[in-house]
């Protein structure tokens, strides 16, 4: 078993960014990252917290929440960012071979932006490798996305849809596929290398403070958001390693 570090409920992976990706790689199952309004989210919305309860293990993409941890707990748990993760997926020799991806991004932007990012790395992606879906109702639910991924059987589904929405894929996938492969639900951070997203400096990705970028490129959407991440010191605190219970309302 890797090393975890339990908090509200989500196994967090407790090594560094390189070790999760070859644990996933050669395990399958599902990697979730969720930042810190998604950890408050759990305690409003069922079927994500399904899905992160079912995940093999998250990655700390939150430095506020890995600050709260040891602030509260004095344990340590390692911060991966779901750029670095990103990163370090896109080097991984198993990402290489023909059809061992199937990518899953937002728009047809983001598709030709992920286009020119695998050729410049050098990553084969034919046309059939990169879906790009559509704008999902509740429950989240793709028949012709499962329909892809049981035909090519790709080593890996990577899911960059973002907006709390790629986790609950993730499990749709995972609970009706016949075979494991590694479901990396990693929102935004395949956009920061491409360029769908706002690009992020890695000293700034270093330091915790990304989501100051974030914020000033997007204002009416990230400064709501993260206004909502205010109740987790007090979830942290009261909660610890257990999954909070779910309310109805905020």
């Amino acid at each position: 078993m890797p090393p975890t570090e339990t908090i509200l409920g989500v196994r967090f992976f407790n090594g560094p960014s390189r070790e999760a990706v070859n644990t996933i790689s050669q395990s399958g199952g599902m990697v979730v990252a969720p930042a810190a309004p998604s950890m408050v989210n759990l305690c409003y919305d069922e079927d994500y917290r399904a899905a992160m309860a079912n995940a093999e293990f998250a990655i700390a993409d939150s430095g506020w929440m890995v600050l709260l941890w040891k602030l509260f707990t004095g344990r340590s748990v390692v911060r991966i960012s779901g750029l670095e993760y990103m990163k370090r997926l896109l080097e991984h020799d198993t990402v290489r071979a023909a059809n061992a991806v199937m990518w899953v991004v937002p728009s047809l932007l983001a598709r030709d932006k992920l286009v020119d990012l695998l050729r410049r790395r050098e990553i084969p992606a034919a046309a059939q490798n990169i879906y790009v879906a559509p704008n999902y109702a509740r429950p989240v639910r793709d028949e012709v996305l499962l329909d892809k991924v049981r035909h090519y059987r790709p080593q890996h589904v990577v899911i960059a849809v973002g907006g709390g929405i790629q986790d609950k894929l993730g499990q749709y996938l995972k609970e009706r596929l016949d075979y494991r492969p590694a479901i990396h639900c990693i929102g935004a951070a395949l956009g920061f290398l491409t360029g769908d997203q706002i690009a992020i400096p890695d000293w700034a990705d270093r330091f915790y403070v990304g989501w100051l970028f974030r914020t000033f490129a997007q204002p009416h959407i990230f400064i709501p958001r993260f206004w909502s991440a205010r109740e987790l010191p007090v979830l942290i605190f009261k909660y610890r390693n257990r999954l909070p219970p779910l309310r109805t309302n905020r």
